[in-house]
């Protein structure tokens, strides 16, 4: 059975995805408010068969209550952090789910919360705040070293893999990249047709990882460009530590 993947926008630069199969059996990942769900099931005639958590944070979390108020049977599937947030069905590392006739593997992608995870169902990688097109989360509980090891394990994944991020940040994260890398023409052209979605109010996602694999530099931090950049600071000698330094950049604006 077939899926469709759709973004709902939501709040100033959250995309809720919704995933539904031919039944139009729908689940939501990461509602950060009812209302865009509840006009689209109302439209579209889905039928909500689950909601889908990756961490805590209230623009993903925002809408669980309303829509369980209105769905009071639905599962809602989060780790242990999502608990007070309206999950009813805990998950961790190596869980799968069977939704929708497709295996949903469970990641652990500690970093921007300590909790955090990630669903992947082939090719649909659903990321939150770990992963975005050309950047990754901010670290507000996790370290470092364990992004750097989270975005790791997901640049494992296929290059079909489509990165359905949580936020529309990609314009920003490459004009970020362009500073750092300013000759190199992939950076450059992906950040001009972004540019162009952009101004026409076009999404810019999902993306692949096949693409971030060469726009993204915090999967680049082993990279000849990359290294070239911090060759005099002879403290950043490994790939964490390179991406350490370009989160704590990024940060600073």
């Amino acid at each position: 059975m077939s899926l469709t993947l759709t973004a709902l926008p939501a709040l100033e630069d959250n995309y809720i995805w919704a995933l539904i199969d031919d039944n139009k059996r729908l689940i939501i990942i990461d509602p950060g408010e009812p209302q865009p769900v509840l006009d689209a099931i109302d439209q579209q005639q889905w039928k909500l068969e689950a909601i889908l958590l990756t961490h805590h944070h209230a623009d993903h979390t925002g809408g669980v209550k309303s829509l369980t108020d209105h769905y009071p049977t639905i599962p809602v599937y989060g780790p242990q952090e999502t608990l007070s947030k309206g999950a009813t069905e805990l998950v961790e590392e190596g869980d799968d789910l069977e939704l929708l006739n497709h295996t949903f593997s469970v990641i652990a992608t500690p970093g921007h919360t300590l909790g955090h995870i990630v669903y992947y169902a082939k090719p649909y990688l659903f990321c939150g705040d770990t992963l975005f097109s050309g950047g990754c989360g901010r670290l507000f509980e996790g370290t470092a070293d364990q992004m750097f090891t989270s975005l790791s394990r997901l640049n494992q994944l296929p290059d079909e893999t489509l990165v359905c991020c949580a936020h529309e940040y990609t314009l920003s994260n490459l004009d970020f990249a362009h500073r750092l890398l300013p000759q190199n023409p992939v950076v450059s052209d992906y950040r001009n047709k972004v540019k162009k979605l952009r101004e026409n109010h076009q999404i810019t996602l999902p993306t692949t990882l096949e693409t971030e694999r060469l726009i993204n530099i915090f999967l680049m931090t082993d990279q000849p460009e990359i290294i070239e950049h911090f060759n005099d600071n002879p403290a950043l000698t490994t790939p964490a530590q390179r991406f350490a330094e370009l989160r704590r950049l990024k940060d600073r604006g």
